[in-house]
């Protein structure tokens, strides 16, 4: 019998998801629903998934009529695709009606959403899956194999820097994300994935973390102080965007058109604002530290106006330091590029006694760094392979993962130093 999945949110994000279901995965699971808050973006869906697969339209169901599909649909696993401020809502409420639960990260963006999820989860005894899927790729896994089986002894410090490109980067300031309300900004919605490896490759939980962050390249003041004087609101067909290197068209791509310019006229949302504009209030400069459970210090920096996307990631150890390096290929979400592509990368060990070596990586193919496929795999395969490295993440690990960045954000409120106990529960 198949596993019946439905779909919340069918945004840029939820296509890695359903076509699974519809294609690869087709002969044990299958797609019995969509709900959205816009019926042109489920309908596009719907017109995707029979152009490219021949399946018959999915049944859709607006996001007030949630129950009503769980209840019709009779699902085992809801999908949760939506955005972040509403990711703890389809959560529990999946929980509450019997079903398990994948959700896009982050899980949620604050503590008392997270303390909720963790709740009902401990009620209900359901399952919860975080897709982590830079868990899964190749270069990833095999920084925590080498790190698991002691090649630089037990870890004292990781530094830790990752650069967001013009292209990526300022996409996060054209769209719903770039206020803090909806995605609790950077450090919670971009920065989930890489405290989360953090955590994974040093088997360790964060306890106190310090943070500064700021706007100082996007938004309009910081446009106006470099002298900056032709600005818009959107840049589809504004006389004012042309020239700009900031601008995209939403018309110039059909997934872009289909899931966004014409579904406008349901929502309202513009998925092309000025990334100059007003209404910015989540920081493009941040700089965390942490201090872990088992005693490591992690120093963290993420900047998203960067000439090149990438990262840049040192462990300093007792036997040695391992330098881990990626550089990935720019895209910006449903642009037509694959999420997360590397170019090329390279992972470095050097003995405390001995000569550096380089460790050889299998490159991966498609997004995250190849690791969206083995990810997919893990959640929707019949019978996923036995993993040593315990890839798999739950509501404690998407807890886990955020907590570092919604502390983050208090301690850049507050100007002080936050203890994760302070904030859940578990």
């Amino acid at each position: 019998m198949k596993k019946r999945y439905v779909q919340v949110g069918i945004g840029g994000r939820a296509r890695m998801f359903y076509n699974a279901v519809v294609d690869t995965y087709k002969e044990t699971s299958e797609m019995v629903g969509f709900c959205d808050i816009n019926q042109a973006r489920m309908d596009y869906a719907n017109a995707q998934l029979k152009e490219k697969f021949g399946i018959a339209p999915i049944p859709t169901y607006s996001v007030d009529k949630f129950d009503d599909m769980i209840r019709e649909q009779k699902p085992d696993v809801v999908i949760v695709t939506s955005v972040d401020r509403t990711h703890h809502k389809y959560i529990i409420r999946a929980m509450e009606l019997g079903c398990d639960v994948i959700t896009e990260k982050p899980m949620t963006m604050n503590e008392e959403k997270c303390q909720a999820i963790l709740d009902t989860q401990k009620r209900t005894g359901k399952n919860v899956r975080v897709s982590f899927n830079y868990r899964y790729s190749p270069l990833h896994t095999k920084c925590r194999e080498i790190i698991e089986d002691g090649t630089i002894g037990d870890i004292f410090s990781v530094h830790f820097e990752w650069l967001l490109d013009i292209r990526h980067g300022a996409d996060y300031f054209r769209r719903w994300h770039r206020d803090k309300r909806n995605s609790g900004g950077l450090l919670v919605h971009k920065s989930t994935h890489h405290f989360d490896l953090v955590n994974f490759w040093i088997h360790s939980k964060p306890k106190t973390v310090f943070a500064f962050g700021d706007l100082n390249f996007y938004g309009r003041e910081n446009a106006e102080n470099r002298g900056v004087t032709k600005f818009y609101n959107r840049s589809t067909d504004n006389p004012n965007a042309e020239g700009d290197p900031f601008a995209i068209n939403l018309k110039d791509g059909d997934t872009l058109q289909g899931l966004y310019y014409n579904a406008e006229k349901e929502d309202g949302y513009l998925r092309d604002q000025s990334v100059f504009g007003d209404g910015i209030s989540i920081e493009d400069t941040m700089g965390v530290i942490v201090k872990y459970e088992n005693g490591a210090m992690l120093t963290y920096s993420l900047n998203a106006y960067m000439p090149y996307e990438g990262y840049r990631i040192a462990f300093n150890g007792s036997k040695g330091r391992i330098e881990m390096t990626s550089i990935d290929v720019p895209y910006i979400n449903a642009g037509g590029v694959v999420d997360g592509a590397t170019k090329e990368t390279s992972l470095r060990v050097f003995p405390m006694f001995g000569a550096a070596y380089d460790i050889d990586i299998q490159q991966g193919k498609g997004g995250h760094g190849g690791g969206d496929a083995v990810l997919l795999e893990d959640l929707f395969g019949e019978n996923p392979p036995e993993d040593r490295f315990h890839r798999a993440a739950n509501q404690v690990d998407g807890a886990m993962s955020i907590l570092t960045g919604v502390a983050a954000n208090k301690s850049i409120r507050t100007g002080m130093p936050v203890e994760i106990d302070s904030l859940v529960k578990f």
